[in-house]
């Protein structure tokens, strides 16, 4: 499977949207790929607003969000990878999502088995949706 970051970033960052309100993203700034003005970073994060007034040219892609946007008067071509996004949420309420750690990544467990075919003992049995009853 897929990493399902982009994609719930691309949701919150719409539904923020329709509801009138400005969506904002939480960036690991120390992150490798991370371009971001370096002054406007505190404790090794940085608050950036993606709303479609704030930005210019914003691409919410599956491994990299990039816009341009201007910081204290300067323009600036921000590009984060993805797995550099800590959260999103909307400024006025604070309503959002936190991302699990190791959420960027696609989990090992919800692909095919490694080895040849063969899913090891028990592995199956772990696998299989499980129905109950309820009356």
């Amino acid at each position: 499977m897929k990493p399902r970051r982009p994609y719930l970033l691309r949701a919150l960052h719409e539904w923020i949207t329709d509801s009138g309100e400005t969506p904002h993203v939480v960036v690991d700034a120390a992150a490798e790929g991370v371009i971001v003005p370096r002054q406007y970073v505190k404790d090794g994060k940085i608050v950036l607003n993606v709303s479609l007034s704030a930005t210019q040219l914003l691409k919410l892609g599956n491994d990299v969000v990039s816009f341009e946007a201007r910081f204290g008067g300067v323009g600036f071509a921000v590009q984060v990878p993805v797995r550099a996004i800590l959260g999103i949420y909307a400024r006025e309420t604070g309503q959002g999502m936190i991302f699990p750690e190791g959420d960027a990544d696609p989990d090992p467990t919800d692909g095919p088995p490694a080895s040849a075919g063969k899913a090891a003992p028990g592995a199956a049995a772990s696998k299989r949706p499980k129905l109950q009853v309820v009356k």
